[in-house]
C-alpha cells in the first residue's frame, strides 16, 4: 500500500469510533474543491510510509483503536488493497472505506468478501454536473450509479455525502442527489472550507450561511432517513 498519509488518532473520521486513518496518493478525479491537491497531482512527491511502522503500531495500539479509515486521494486504485484489510481483520478493527465510487469492481470485491465495515461514498453532484464537480470531462457516469446500487443492496453500513460549493452547486443540485439516493440511511452535507482547493480560484468562495444549509438539510431529508451537517 502507498500510504502517504497518516493521523495516528482520530475521533471523527469514523462514526462511534477511536481511529486511525490512511491516506493513500493519487486519484482518477480531479475535484476542483479538493482540499488534498497535493495527494492528488503529485503523490510521488509525498514519502510512503513504511508498512512494517503500521503494523508495529497497531500491535502496540491493540485494545484502544478500534477502527481504520481508508482514505485519500482515492484508495480504490490501490493494487494491493484488498490484501492490506485482510491483514488489518487480523487486528480486529473495524474499517471505514473513503470512496468517490468510481471504480465499482473494487467496491464490489471488497463487499463481496465482507471487508468493510463502513463505506463513505462522495456523491458529487446531481448527474448533469458530476462532471464538472468532479473534473472529469469524459466521466462514466454508470460506474457512480453502480456503486450507488451496490451499497443500497449491502448489508454493510453507509453514507453519501456532498460538499456544498457555492457557485457550483445550489439547493435544488441538493434535493436532486437526495432523490438520486432516496431511501438512504444518512446523507451528509458538508460544508465547503475554501482553502487549499485544487482550483484556486475557490479560494475566493465563501462558504453557505449555516441558514442556508439547514434549509438544504430540511428539503434533502424529505428523501432519505436521515440528513446531517458537516462543518457548519
Amino acid at each position: 500500500m502507498e500510504i502517504k498519509g497518516w493521523q495516528r488518532t482520530s475521533l471523527i473520521d469514523y462514526p462511534e469510533h477511536i481511529a486511525t486513518v490512511f491516506f493513500t496518493g493519487g486519484c482518477n478525479f480531479r475535484c476542483p474543491l479538493c482540499h488534498n491537491a497535493g495527494l492528488v497531482l503529485q503523490p510521488d512527491e509525498f514519502p510512503s510510509l513504511s508498512e512494517a511502522e503500521v503494523w508495529d503500531f497497531l500491535q502496540r495500539r491493540a485494545g484502544l483503536l478500534d477502527g481504520v479509515v481508508l482514505t485519500g486521494g482515492e484508495p480504490t486504485l490501490q493494487p494491493d488493497l484488498l490484501p492490506f484489510i485482510r491483514r488489518l481483520r487480523s487486528y480486529d478493527l473495524a474499517v471505514k472505506l473513503d470512496t468517490n465510487g468510481y471504480r465499482p469492481d473494487v467496491l464490489q470485491a471488497l463487499l463481496d468478501e465482507g471487508l468493510l465495515d463502513y463505506v463513505a461514498m462522495d456523491v458529487k453532484a446531481p448527474p448533469v454536473k458530476y462532471a464538472l464537480l468532479a473534473g472529469r470531462p469524459n466521466l462514466d457516469l454508470s460506474r457512480i450509479e453502480g456503486s450507488i446500487a451496490l451499497l443500497k443492496a449491502s448489508n454493510v453500513a453507509y453514507e453519501f455525502r456532498t460538499t456544498v460549493v457555492p457557485g457550483l452547486l445550489d439547493e435544488e443540485d441538493i434535493v436532486q442527489v437526495a432523490q438520486w439516493v432516496t431511501d438512504a440511511p444518512l446523507y451528509a452535507l458538508q460544508q465547503f472550507r475554501p482553502q487549499g482547493t485544487l482550483d484556486p480560484a475557490l479560494e475566493q468562495v465563501s462558504p453557505y450561511p449555516t441558514e442556508r444549509m439547514q434549509s438544504m438539510a430540511e428539503r434533502a431529508g424529505r428523501h432519505v432517513e436521515r440528513v446531517v451537517l458537516r462543518g457548519v
